[in-house]
């Protein structure tokens, strides 16, 4: 077992089976040694998806961390699908979150706070990144928060 399937383990968290591309686009994308992975829609363990706007009465701060965090999961396991074993992980160099916001919600980055504490957690120091927190009008399939990283990768 790796050492970071361990750490999860420890955390009493399980990566879900790597979903299949709703669209035309491939999950992930190496070139050299940088890992693009396409943008992770929040997804319940039940293979559902989190959905909803954050704020205003609809989406809590903390579910829209949930959601976020369901995103790194669901992101790992298709970085895991591409490369073998995530121990190969380098570094998490950029996290770009999008949050399905309610009209005047501000709050983006306490909730992609949930994805950036949760590959700390992970990774610890080589889970720090830079990140954009942005929040937007609609997501596809009304999802609450869609995640994509760039992730230098060993080779």
């Amino acid at each position: 077992m790796s050492a970071i399937d361990t750490r999860l383990q420890e955390l009493g968290l399980a990566l879900p089976e790597p979903a299949a591309p709703l669209y035309s686009y491939v999950p992930t994308v190496i070139t050299g040694n940088t890992l693009y992975l396409s943008g992770q829609v929040s997804r319940k363990p039940d293979g559902s998806f989190h959905t909803g706007k954050v704020g205003a009465g609809h989406l809590s701060i903390e579910e829209g961390q949930d959601a976020a965090r369901s995103c790194v999961m669901t992101g790992l396991s298709q970085i895991k699908a591409s490369i073998g074993n995530l121990d190969k992980v380098v570094r998490v160099v950029k996290v770009v979150g999008f949050v399905n916001a309610a009209q005047g919600f501000t709050d983006m980055p306490k909730v992609i706070n949930g994805a950036s504490d949760l590959l700390v957690s992970i990774f610890g120091e080589k889970g720090k990144h830079a990140r954009s927190a942005v929040g937007v009008a609609e997501l596809p399939l009304n999802v609450a928060v869609e995640i994509e990283m760039i992730v230098e990768i060993a080779v």
